[in-house]
């Protein structure tokens, strides 16, 4: 079964994946064909199927396609770079750890707005749409401020 030969749809149906995805892939240079058919059809082996798989794993668990970039090429260097991962996967930590500070704030903020919608719901004034425009005119307001004091400066 290693010497099983999958064309493109093949291929696709059996990593979960569009067949676009996997010309995309080809086109960044993720993959590529072992060969092609007489019929000029596209040929993969198992090879593609599981590196189509780590791939699919390594974005499940937040990676870009820049960071898998990098670890295949260490994975197909023979694996030999562990710190080379281990670094390139605490700087992905703490981009998570960023976005997911910066979605708990935007939690906080949006639970704030929804409880003063709620409280003001029947004074037909919309807390959100207050609070924002004022938010807006403070950022306008400290834009002036700041070219006020360079142009005096």
């Amino acid at each position: 079964m290693m010497n099983e030969q999958l064309t493109i749809g093949k291929l696709a149906a059996e990593a979960r994946v569009p067949v676009s995805t996997i010309r995309y892939y080809e086109r960044q240079g993720f993959l590529s064909p072992e060969h092609r058919s007489q019929g000029n059809y596209r040929v993969y082996s198992r090879v593609s199927l599981e590196r189509l798989r780590f791939m699919k794993a390594a974005q499940l668990a937040g990676l870009t396609l820049s960071d898998i970039r990098a670890l295949l090429a260490c994975r197909d260097d023979g694996g030999s770079a562990c710190c080379n991962v281990q670094v390139l996967l605490e700087n992905r930590l703490k981009k998570v750890e960023s976005d997911l500070a910066t979605l708990a704030n935007a939690k906080q903020v949006l639970t704030r707005w929804i409880d003063e919608c709620r409280q003001l719901e029947s004074g037909g004034t919309c807390a959100f749409l207050v609070d924002l425009d004022e938010q807006v005119q403070k950022q306008g307001q400290e834009k002036e401020n700041l070219k006020k004091s360079q142009n005096s400066a």
